[in-house]
């Protein structure tokens, strides 16, 4: 089985010493593409760094999350935009957060949408990061149109009734780590019911590591890449399908999304 982790840090201080240990564990578990998320200024040149280091591997994706907003520059704008233009990287990791207690939502819907609309015009696929704001993504996404090469929510954790309104403004869902969680009924809840070309595995690793099961008692921790099957296992029993059957499918989807080579 072919397996693609759509959402993982790879830049993080607990993974980047090992990155190549980090990389054979990965293609031993068959977790052969990644893509490693930037979410500040500070490490989206490190995120390329990553990409070009490992091309066949790594999809790069830099953006501002929102729990950096704050910490922006007066040139973020501009500077996101040149490294956008000069690679082939992914939106990303962007959004909106009301689960921050010291937040200002005015400043974070101005830089989802700035980052938004720059999806749009360099027609690249977008990841979105939402806690605790889905009427807020909603009412901005509709207001904001369809993105021709979509938006992936990462780490979905909405209600299952929302996938349809997420759907119309083509978004895709990708599951983390967290439906392996024994009370996490909401999570396995919206993934059973997400449309099967619309759905996508990923760890978010370091964050959000997986409850060990039968065929893995020990997860790799921190969290990384090799995990990866795991949530697959769970995602499977589920959806009610084969393991080999949704790799399938969520390998196929991950590639349409982020544009690369199925093969």
């Amino acid at each position: 089985m072919n397996l693609f982790d759509a959402h993982c840090h790879l830049q993080d201080d607990q993974l980047l010493a090992d990155r190549h240990g980090l990389m054979k564990r990965a293609g031993d578990a068959g977790v052969i593409r990644m893509v490693c998320c930037g979410s500040a200024e500070t490490d989206w040149a490190q995120v390329l760094e990553i990409a070009a280091e490992f091309p066949v591997s790594v999809v790069p994706a830099v953006g501002l999350h929102p729990w950096y907003v704050r910490e922006r520059s007066t040139g973020w704008l501009d500077r996101l935009s040149s490294m956008l233009r000069s690679t082939s990287a992914v939106v990303g990791e962007i959004g909106l957060d009301h689960a921050l207690d010291d937040r200002d939502d005015a400043a974070q819907e101005e830089v989802f949408l700035a980052q938004l609309d720059l999806g749009r015009q360099l027609d690249r696929p977008v990841c979105v990061h939402c806690r605790k704001a889905w009427g807020r993504l909603t009412e901005l996404l509709a207001s904001f149109g369809r993105l021709p090469a979509g938006l992936m929510i990462h780490s979905y954790s909405g209600a299952a009734d929302l996938i349809p309104a997420l759907v119309r403004w083509n978004a895709y869902f990708s599951f983390s780590g967290s439906i392996t969680f024994p009370n996490n009924r909401r999570g396995r809840q919206a993934l059973a019911v997400v449309p099967e070309d619309r759905l996508l595995l990923e760890t978010d690793a370091p964050d959000i590591l997986p409850c060990p099961d039968e065929k893995t008692p020990e997860p790799f921790t921190p969290n990384e890449p090799a995990n990866l099957p795991l949530i697959l296992r769970q995602a499977a029993l589920v959806r009610n399908v084969a393991e080999e059957t949704l790799a399938a499918r969520v390998w196929n989807n991950s590639c349409t999304f982020f544009g690369v080579k199925t093969t």
